[in-house]
């Protein structure tokens, strides 16, 4: 009976001349290309500058991928270093094997240095990243798909994942797309990630643990699903152990962290300018422009000053001058009229001398 299903793809590589372009690598380099943008944009609304996420993630992303890798390698060991196999392949990344709680782990070590050498604190940085790491694990998720591989127990649901390849022992049939499970599974993380961190100001590390602890909520009923190789001890995967560990150990680093320092950090990277940056989104230096405006701002009051010292002067000047013209009118007014009496004198003078 036929039923829909997902189909896995014929292959997972393609060649461009000798060149391979592989599906798997594409997932993961779109993915944390994801991840530094969104980390950019969140970091910057902290506060932080501009590419200092990418300056990070220089450090943080090749110490994820060697610890990934040697997480896999470690806990897969039968696949590599049993009778039959050969160790060389360990070190094929890109056919496929990375444990994300060894890519986190020694990712944070690399992030630990890059923050280090910025002077920044590397929990406000993992902040800002904590729902771009889930997106790019929901976009990696998807390099399983392209490899056939990691999917769970046989299932006829709809959305049933349709194996091909026999390669490694794999028999074709459908099943349960667990990659899928996952990758939607990250993407409500981010999501949540997101709004609790607008919700409640999560700072000091929070939102990464509150990203660690929900993603190993997932991880724990997913990795029940799969049926693919792996250690047991008591009856669970070795990742379901690791996924309820770590799982405890974000609870707990919540808790006491929102007791010991609430809030969120003021200042996530020291000297970051508020808003200003020129047109290549360069830092302003703040402590400069504080400088020049000061230095403007004394030269205006410098200025004011001396105008209004010279139109004092003027106002003085312009009062001395008509107070001058006032006594010079008032003086020839009166000698004037000195003038108008003597003349009345001497007319009297002659007339009486006349009558004589």
């Amino acid at each position: 009976m036929e039923f829909a299903y997902i189909p896995s793809p014929s292959r997972g590589v393609l060649h461009l001349g000798p060149i391979p372009l592989r599906g798997y690598a594409f997932c993961i380099i779109i993915g944390v290309f994801v991840a530094v943008w969104l980390g950019n944009k969140r970091w910057v609304a902290r506060g932080g500058r501009p590419g200092t996420v990418a300056d990070i993630a220089v450090w943080a992303v090749p110490f994820g991928l060697v610890g990934g890798r040697l997480y896999h390698v470690i806990t897969d060991y039968q696949l590599y270093f049993s009778e039959g196999q050969d160790w060389v392949d360990a070190f094929k990344i890109w056919e496929g094997g990375l444990g994300i709680w060894g890519a986190i782990a020694l990712g944070a070590v690399g992030a630990w240095i890059g923050c280090r050498r910025r002077g920044i604190p590397l929990p406000a940085w993992a902040d800002a990243l904590a729902p771009g790491i889930a997106l790019a694990q929901a976009i990696g998720r998807w390099g399983n798909w392209f490899n056939q591989e990691l999917y769970g127990r046989e299932t006829d649901l709809p959305w049933a994942l349709h194996i091909t390849s026999m390669t490694d022992g794999r028999e074709p049939g459908y099943y349960h797309p667990t990659f899928l499970y996952e990758s939607l599974w990250c993407i409500g993380v981010a999501v949540l990630v997101i709004w609790a961190d607008r919700r409640f100001k999560l700072g000091h590390g929070r939102a990464f643990a509150l990203y660690v602890a929900a993603y190993c909520v997932g991880r724990f009923w997913i990795e029940y699903m799969r049926v693919d190789e792996a250690h047991h001890f008591l009856g669970l995967r070795l990742n379901g152990w690791t996924s309820i560990v770590v799982f405890l150990l974000a609870v707990l680093y919540i808790v006491l962290s929102a007791r010991s320092r609430p809030g969120r950090e003021e200042v996530v990277e020291p000297n970051a300018p508020d808003d200003d940056t020129d047109e290549d989104g360069a830092a302003v230096d703040l402590d400069k422009k504080s400088e020049d405006e000061k230095s403007g701002d004394e030269k205006s009051e410098d200025d004011t000053e001396a105008e209004a010292a010279d139109s004092a002067e003027e106002k003085k000047k312009t009062k001395a001058e008509t107070k001058a013209e006032t006594t010079a009118e008032a003086t020839e007014e009166a000698e004037a009229a000195d003038k108008a009496d003597d003349k009345v004198e001497e007319k009297d003078e002659a007339g009486s001398a006349k009558k004589s």
